[in-house]
């Protein structure tokens, strides 16, 4: 399969028994450093939201969530959620958190239009998370300070996983570093983004790459970010290098959320300020919500990651397709 990497020589150095006792050894180590690092309260989460109610993450804005109807209120119409974004901003109000307290869920998407390959998979399972911050915070100084803190949480992760598994051993540099997407274009003007991430990512082992979803001077965005709940000159990805499969691996997308002049700006931006009239769009625009940040960590990437397994599938339960399962059966790669 043309989406599909097989390492040369891999074996997976957990079978699939110690592989299950491994993943909840990572989860529970990371969440709570995660907790306690940031000030976080583990708080309940919906599975799934009214379309009307414009808290669905609407991704890349050509995603489409999967839809049902309920059948007791009368066919009234729930989407499953693609991912928390905007709903923590929503809850942290709702919840009556205050200044530098936050809340983390664990989130659980589907996103059927994803296209299955060694890190993607049409389930989502990420940490989801957001932090009440002040109006004055709202800089690039607590965007690179926050992501300092995850990224530390991070390397403790790994340093404790390598004293419990021989095999493990350390890779992540003491120090992120730190690079915008214009700056990035810069370095690299001849290269796709996708190719300018892995270059950077090799070179510096790990990386926080801000500014993503407006333009660049090149006239085209380094990536897709919805409009309405990153501030796109405020937020940022923190990629890796990840060597089992040569690649730059994301592990965690964050950013201060918009502001009323942010999102009205965007939303224009974007070609879809009707989203304006949306009750959560217009609860920014009231000024009703405490300014926030937060961001998604991916639970199954960074088992993935720490575990040095070489397909997703070989730490979370998925659907993949048949040609897939069956070239990963043939190379020794165990998909649970």
């Amino acid at each position: 399969m043309d989406h599909l990497i097989i390492p040369k020589d891999y074996h997976s150095a957990l079978d699939l028994h110690d592989t299950q006792y491994a993943i909840k050894t990572v989860k529970d180590f990371f969440q709570n450093l995660l907790a306690q690092r940031l000030n976080l309260t583990r708080v309940s989460a919906p599975l799934f939201v009214e379309p009307k109610s414009g808290l669905n993450d609407n991704l890349n804005g050509i995603e489409r969530p999967v839809t049902f109807d309920i059948k007791e209120q009368n066919g009234k119409e729930a989407e499953v959620v693609q991912s928390l974004a905007k709903w923590k901003r929503y809850a942290l109000k709702k919840y009556g958190f205050s200044y530098d307290e936050g809340i983390y869920t664990d989130m659980n998407a589907i996103r059927r239009d994803e296209v299955a390959d060694n890190i993607h998979s049409i389930f989502v399972d990420q940490w989801d998370w957001e932090k009440v911050i002040s109006k004055d915070e709202r800089n690039l100084e607590t965007l690179k300070d926050t992501v300092k803190d995850v990224y530390k949480c991070l390397r403790k992760t790994e340093k404790y996983l390598a004293i419990q598994y021989d095999y493990i051993e350390e890779i992540l540099p003491h120090d992120i570093f730190f690079v915008t997407t214009e700056e990035l274009a810069e370095i690299f003007p001849d290269n796709t983004p996708k190719e300018r991430e892995y270059y950077i990512a090799k070179a510096k082992g790990a990386v926080c790459i801000m500014q993503i979803g407006d333009k660049l001077e090149n006239g085209k965005p380094h990536d897709g970010r919805a409009p309405d709940y990153d501030d796109w000159a405020l937020n940022a990805d923190i990629i890796v290098y990840y060597p089992v499969l040569d690649i730059a691996l994301e592990l965690s997308s964050m950013g201060i959320r918009v502001d009323k002049d942010a999102l009205l700006s965007q939303l224009e931006k974007a070609g879809c300020p009707e989203r304006a009239e949306l009750p959560f769009q217009k609860s920014i625009i009231n000024e009703e919500l405490p300014y926030t940040i937060g961001g998604g960590i991916g639970q199954s990437r960074i088992c993935m990651f720490f575990l040095r397994k070489a397909h997703i599938g070989e730490v979370q339960s998925s659907i993949w397709p048949d040609e897939m399962v069956k070239e990963c059966e043939a190379k020794g790669i165990q998909l649970l």
